[in-house]
This record gives C-alpha cells, sequence and structure tokens, in this order.
C-alpha cells in the first residue's frame, strides 16, 4: 500500500469510530494486502493522541476466539491514553456493537524491549515486567459484522481495541504464581459471577507476553518502559448493556472495576 492508501484506509476507520458507525467492509483500494500493511494502517490511531501510545492489547489469544473471528492466531491492538482509565471509572457505552466485557491480566514495561533477530526468553520479558494489573476490556469494532471481515481488516480495525481500565499493582508475589492454574472471576453487579482461568489465553498469560513481545519484534516495534499489554480475556467474555457495573475479582492479586455509562 502506498502512503495515500494507508492513511485514506486509516481515516476511513476512525471516521466511523467517532461518529459510533459501522461499515460492512473496507473496499478493495482500501483494503490490507498482509498483516505488515494492516499494522501500518492500525499505527496511525497514534495520532490522535497528543500523549505517548498508553497500552497494547491481545486479541484472540484463545482456540475459540480465533475460530470465532476466522483468524489463526492472536492479533495486536493499539490503545491510546485517552481510552485507558483507573480502576472505579465511568465510560460511555455509546453504539457499541460487540457488547461484551473481557477480565485480563496486564502487564507494564518497566524496560524497553526493542526489535532483534534472536527471540526474547521468557525470562528476558518478565525482567523488563515492573508490574502485573487486573484489567477489563471493552472491545468494539468498526465493521458490521467483525466475525467475518478476516485477519489483515481485524488489525487494520486495531484488532477491536475501545475502551481499557486497569486496576492498581498486584503485591509483587504475583511473580511465584503460577498464572495458568489462577483463576479470576467476572461478575456483572446483580448477576451470577463467571470463573476464568489464567490458561485459557494462550496456554498462560506469561505464554501470551512472549509470543506478545516477539510478534512485535518480528515486526519491528519497540515494546516501550511504561506502556501497558492486556493479554486476553481469561474467561467466556461477558455481555453487557448501559448501566452495567462490571468487576473482575483477582482475589490476593486485586480487583478492577468500571461502569458504562449511556
Amino acid at each position: 500500500m502506498t502512503s495515500d492508501r494507508v492513511t485514506a484506509a486509516s481515516e476511513c476507520l476512525l471516521g466511523h469510530w467517532h461518529s459510533n458507525t459501522r461499515l460492512e467492509n473496507l473496499s478493495p483500494g482500501l483494503l490490507p494486502q498482509h498483516k505488515q500493511e494492516a499494522y501500518l494502517v492500525q499505527a496511525l490511531i497514534e495520532k490522535q493522541s497528543t500523549q505517548p501510545l498508553a497500552a497494547w492489547k491481545l486479541a484472540a489469544t484463545s482456540v475459540a476466539g480465533q475460530k470465532h473471528i476466522g483468524v489463526s492466531g492472536p492479533l495486536i491492538g493499539r490503545y491510546i491514553a485517552e481510552r485507558v482509565v483507573p480502576s472505579g471509572s465511568v465510560i460511555p457505552f455509546g453504539n457499541n456493537g460487540m457488547k461484551v466485557a473481557e477480565i485480563e491480566f496486564a502487564f507494564r514495561f518497566g524496560d524497553d524491549l526493542p526489535p532483534r533477530t534472536r527471540p526474547y526468553s521468557a525470562d528476558e520479558i518478565f525482567e523488563a515486567v515492573a508490574s502485573m494489573h487486573p484489567a477489563i476490556e471493552i472491545p468494539d469494532s468498526r465493521f458490521e459484522c467483525f466475525e467475518t471481515v478476516g485477519e489483515v481488516s481485524l488489525i487494520a480495525d486495531n484488532a477491536c481495541a475501545h475502551w481499557l481500565c486497569i486496576g492498581a499493582a498486584a503485591p509483587d508475589d504475583w511473580r511465584k504464581l503460577d498464572l495458568a492454574a489462577f483463576a479470576p472471576t467476572g461478575q456483572i453487579r446483580g448477576k451470577k459471577p463467571i470463573f476464568g482461568k489464567g490458561e485459557n489465553v494462550l496456554s498462560s498469560p506469561y505464554a501470551a507476553m512472549e509470543w506478545f513481545v516477539n510478534e512485535m519484534s518480528s515486526l519491528g516495534i519497540i515494546a516501550k518502559a511504561g506502556q501497558i499489554v492486556s493479554t486476553g480475556t481469561c474467561l467466556v467474555p461477558m455481555p453487557i448493556s448501559p448501566g452495567d457495573h462490571v468487576a473482575g475479582d483477582f482475589g490476593p492479586l486485586g480487583r478492577v472495576e468500571v461502569t458504562l455509562g449511556s
């Protein structure tokens, strides 16, 4: 894609994001030909903020999630600072088409991990992680039927990134725990809790982080100190409606909650 086509594809998707509307598909002239082009389109969302990029997300980190949206593996998305809020916030529901909340493990980097030819090991990655946080993601797509548009369109659409709520840092002993076996719960106020497990995220949040850093490296993108990575839902996405209060309970690792406005 030429720079003009990359810009035009980004402007098309961002226009729908800002107006809370959706489109059926990107036109053939704006459709990225492969994932590298799709990530170039996605990257232009950073120009929507005057602040440094705040966070990254992983989508489709379970086999069920990958089958649901017709992709062969996980996808990466970006969160500008204005779309990352602390626990206890109220965020607008708007014209959200996906209508789900996801409970996730999130990690904040303390050091940069720049691209390199040699893969990063799990130990190197977790030495670079400064803290772990409970998180709630409220995703959305700019496509009418996000399940069928395909991988490059979903990447260009920022992997359905929309709102991310981050809880306080967990106590440091999270590093001693088997997060694959850890079982956070999600709950909509007034409804029964839903139980999840860390192994639902690419077998564990650790494996998800290892995949993320090395995928970023292969794309030539720096994972920067201060940025957060939310590693994907560890339970079945919870249906939401305007006015709902959503909570994620990570037991000794903390709690995160967000209220959905109108």
